[in-house]
C-alpha cells in the first residue's frame, strides 16, 4: 500500500511513476476522495459541537422550567444533518481505501519497459529429451488426473528423494547465509493475503475454503510476510531473514492450452521461499543478495540460466524492482522461469503494519521486504533432468545432492 503522505505531498511523482504501470487516473480519484474526507471530518466535527452545546442548553432551560422546544428542534436538525455526512464519510473512506488497495508499488526508476538480460552462466543450447520422457513413470500424470483432475501429479520412487535433497540441501545453504528455516501455515486468512498485495489483484489464481474463511497460499510468502505483522521490531534486529518450505497451491486460472505437458505449470507444488524484513537504506543491497543466493544454488546444481530484469508490466502489484533467473530447459529449447526476486518496500509492511523503532529514538518505521525462491521443486526437478541428461535417457544427478540422499543417477521406468 502506498503512503497516503506521499500522495497528497507529491502526486506528480505517483503519478508518473504509475503511468508506467498503467494505473495513473488513481491518483486523481483517491486524492479527489481524500480531499472530501478532510472536508467532512472538520464538519462533522463541527456539528458534534453543536449538538453538545444544544443538549446542555436544552437541559438547563427545562431545569429553569422555560421552552426548550427551539434547541430541540434545532439540535434534532443538527443530528439529520450529522446522520446524513457520517454516512457519506464512511463512503467516501471505503471507496479512498479501495482506491489505495488498488494501487500498485512504485516501480524504481531503473525498471526497464522491456525485459533485459543482465548476465548469463552456463552452457545454454543444448537440446534433448523433455522432463516427461526422461522421469518415465517415476512421474505418474495419468494417475493424478483420475484423483484430481488435470495439472497435478504422482513423484515416485527417486524423483521423491530427489525433492527432499533439494529441499534439506536449499535449507541449510539458506540456514547458513542467515535465514531461519520455518515451515509455515498455508492456510491463511484474507488479510494475509491482501497484506502481501496478492488480494486484491490475483483472486482468481486462489484456492478458498467457504466454510471456514480461509485460503491455501500460492507461495510461502505469504505466511511469512505475516509472521511480524503488528509488530514493532527493534533496529538492533534487522535484518530478519527467513526460508520457509511449503506446498504451494494456485488455480492457475488463464492457463488453459499453456504448458500441459509434464509438471512445468501444475496446481499443487514444493517450494523454499526466502523472505527478509529489513531497514529501508538495506533493501537494495538485499535484493542484491538474494539474487546471488539463487544464482549460487543454480551454479551449484549445474542449470545453465540467465538473470532478467524484468519489465515494468509484467511486475507484481506489490514489487517495486524484480529479478528473474531463467533456467535453459534442453527439452523446450528456450530459457523459462525458474525462481523470482522481488523487492517490495514499504508496500507489503504498510498493509501488515510492520514497523521497526529507530536506535536513535525516533518515531517507529516501516520496514522494507523482500523475497525471493531459492528452489521450486518442480520446476528444479525438470531442469536437473533435462540438463543432466545421457545419451541413453538416463540422469546424472548433480553430485552436490548426494550426501542429502539424492540417487546418483535416474533411469525412465
Amino acid at each position: 500500500m502506498l503512503d497516503p503522505k506521499l500522495l497528497r505531498e507529491d502526486p506528480e511523482r505517483v503519478r508518473a511513476a504509475l503511468a508506467r504501470r498503467g494505473a495513473a487516473e488513481l491518483v486523481d480519484r483517491f486524492l479527489e476522495l481524500d480531499k472530501r474526507r478532510r472536508q467532512l471530518l472538520p464538519e462533522l466535527e463541527g456539528l458534534r459541537a453543536t449538538k453538545r452545546r444544544a443538549s446542555r442548553e436544552i437541559g438547563e432551560r427545562q431545569r429553569r422550567g422555560e421552552d426548550a422546544s427551539a434547541a430541540i428542534a434545532e439540535m434534532r436538525t443538527t443530528a439529520q444533518r450529522e446522520r446524513a455526512l457520517e454516512q457519506e464519510l464512511q463512503a467516501v473512506e471505503a471507496e479512498r481505501e479501495r482506491v489505495l488497495a488498488a494501487m500498485p508499488n512504485l516501480p524504481f526508476d531503473d525498471v526497464p519497459d522491456e525485459p533485459r538480460v543482465l548476465r548469463s552462466w552456463g552452457e545454454a543450447g543444448r537440446r534433448g529429451r523433455d522432463h516427461v520422457e526422461l522421469a518415465g513413470r517415476w512421474l505418474d500424470l495419468e494417475a493424478a488426473a483420475r484423483t484430481s483432475g488435470s495439472r497435478f501429479v504422482y513423484l515416485k520412487g527417486p524423483l521423491v528423494m530427489l525433492e527432499l535433497a533439494l529441499v534439506r540441501w536449499a535449507l541449510e545453504l539458506l540456514e547458513g547465509e542467515q535465514h531461519v528455516p520455518v515451515i509455515p501455515p498455508v492456510l491463511v486468512r484474507e488479510r494475509a493475503l491482501f497484506g502481501t498485495g496478492f488480494w486484491p489483484d490475483t483472486e482468481q489464481q486462489v484456492y478458498r475454503l467457504a466454510e471456514d474463511d480461509l485460503f491455501l497460499v500460492g507461495t510461502a510468502e505469504v505466511p511469512l510476510a505475516s509472521l511480524h505483522a503488528d509488530a514493532i521490531l527493534a533496529e538492533q534486529d534487522l535484518p530478519l531473514r527467513y526460508g520457509g518450505f511449503s506446498p504451494c497451491f494456485r488455480r492457475e486460472a488463464g492457463a488453459a492450452g499453456r504448458d500441459t505437458r509434464g509438471i512445468f505449470r501444475v496446481h499443487q507444488f514444493d517450494k523454499v521461499e526466502m523472505f527478509c524484513f529489513v531497514r529501508p537504506q538495506d533493501s537494495a543491497s538485499e535484493h542484491e543478495r538474494l539474487v546471488a543466493i539463487q544464482e549460487r544454488i543454480y551454479q551449484a546444481l549445474e542449470i545453465p540460466y540467465r538473470v532478467v530484469d524484468i519489465a515494468v508490466d509484467d511486475l507484481g502489484a506489490p514489487a517495486a524492482k524484480k529479478i528473474d533467473l531463467e533456467a535453459w530447459l534442453p527439452g523446450e529449447g528456450r530459457f523459462r522461469e525458474i525462481t523470482s526476486c522481488s523487492n517490495t518496500t514499504d508496500f507489503q509492511a504498510r498493509r501488515l503494519e510492520v514497523r521497526y523503532r529507530p536506535s536513535d529514538g525516533g518515531p517507529p518505521r516501516y520496514v522494507h521486504t523482500l523475497n525471493g525462491t531459492a528452489v521450486a521443486v518442480g520446476r528444479t526437478i525438470i531442469a536437473i533432468l533435462e540438463n543432466h541428461q545421457r545419451d541413453d535417457g538416463t540422469v546424472e544427478v548433480p553430485e552436490i545432492l548426494h550426501p542429502y540422499g539424492a540417487p546418483t543417477e535416474i533411469r525412465p521406468l
